[in-house]
C-alpha cells in the first residue's frame, strides 16, 4: 500500500525513524521498518513521536490492533479509543529529569469527520477506554479478569504515544480492530500463532479501512 511512497529517516536526540511521505502526509511503522518487526517492549516510543514533531505536524492518527475485554466488541470489530489505563508501567516521557508533563488525554479532534465519512462501510465502535499493559506476553487470564472492570480493549501502545503526544502538543486520534477476544474470554485462549491467524484474516479489511481514511484524510 504504502511502496510508492518515498521513503525518509528523520534523526532525532532519541533516535533515527524511518518512515514514508507523499505529499502532506506521512506514514510510520510503530514496530519499525525492518523485516523483522520490534516487539511492543523495544518501540522507540520518543523517537518516533519526536520524529513527527521535527516535520511540523499537529495532528496524529494511530492504528493499533486490540484484544476485546467485552463480549459484544467481537473480533474484526473497528474500534475508537477516547481514555486510557496505563498502570503497569511507567509511562514513556520526555520529562526524565523534571516534575513536569501534560495533562494525558486522547484529543480525537478528527474522529467525528472520519467516522463520518466512512459510514456506512464501516461502524466504529468509539469512546472506548484502552488498557496498557506491557507484553511481549499476552494477559493471563486472571489479569484479564482484572482489567476488564477497568477498560474495554487492551493492547500494549496506545498509551505511551498518546502520553508522548500530549507533551509535545500534538493531536492524538485513535482507531484500531479488535484482533482477538483478550485470553479466556468467550471461551478464547490466545497465543501468538492464533493471533497471527487472527491478523491474517483481518488484513483485507484493515488494508480497505486504511485506503478510505487516507481519501478522507486528503
Amino acid at each position: 500500500m504504502f511502496s510508492g511512497w518515498t521513503e525518509r529517516t528523520v534523526e532525532t536526540k532519541h533516535g533515527a525513524v524511518v518512515l514514508r511521505e507523499r505529499g502532506e502526509h506521512v506514514v510510520l511503522n510503530r514496530h519499525g521498518a525492518g523485516a523483522a518487526p520490534l516487539p511492543p517492549h523495544r518501540i522507540n516510543f520518543r523517537a518516533n513521536i519526536a520524529a513527527l514533531a521535527r516535520l511540523g505536524f499537529e495532528d496524529v492518527v494511530s492504528f493499533n490492533s486490540v484484544g476485546s475485554l467485552r463480549a459484544a466488541l467481537a473480533p474484526g470489530t473497528f474500534v475508537s479509543s477516547a481514555d486510557y489505563v496505563a498502570l503497569q508501567q511507567g509511562p514513556a516521557t520526555y520529562f526524565d529529569d523534571e516534575l513536569k508533563g501534560g495533562a494525558p488525554g486522547i484529543a480525537n479532534n478528527l474522529v467525528p469527520r472520519i467516522v463520518a465519512a466512512l459510514a456506512p462501510e464501516f461502524c466504529i465502535a468509539t469512546g472506548l477506554t484502552y488498557v496498557q499493559m506491557r507484553g511481549p506476553r499476552f494477559e493471563t487470564k486472571a489479569e484479564v479478569r482484572v482489567i476488564r472492570h477497568w477498560g474495554d480493549v487492551v493492547g500494549m501502545t496506545l498509551a505511551h504515544e498518546a502520553d508522548l503526544c500530549t507533551e509535545l502538543g500534538l493531536r492524538y486520534n485513535s482507531f484500531g480492530i479488535v484482533d482477538n477476544y483478550a485470553n479466556g474470554l468467550e471461551g478464547e485462549a490466545i497465543d501468538f500463532v492464533r493471533f497471527k491467524d487472527h491478523v491474517k484474516g483481518n488484513q483485507e479489511r484493515v488494508n480497505r479501512f486504511i485506503a478510505r481514511l487516507l481519501e478522507t484524510l486528503s
